[in-house]
């Protein structure tokens, strides 16, 4: 059985991804709530937690111009 390397990918916690992106973690919580960009994250309880390789993806996306 094949498994995703995904799932074995630590998870960072809101505070993380958004020093990853030079955000603060209002402006993420801010999007989580609203809806406002489409970056993936994870609730797990009461926490919200990002995987890189989704951020690194989000990130790909916003890329503007030729």
């Amino acid at each position: 059985m094949i498994q995703s390397t995904a799932l074995h990918e630590p998870l960072l916690t809101r505070q993380e991804a958004a020093e990853y992106l030079g955000l603060s973690k209002h402006a993420l919580a801010e999007w989580a709530s609203t809806g406002r960009y489409s970056l993936k994250f994870y609730r797990i309880g009461r926490r919200c937690m990002y995987r890189r390789s989704d951020i690194e993806a989000f990130i790909t996306t916003r890329g503007v111009g030729a």
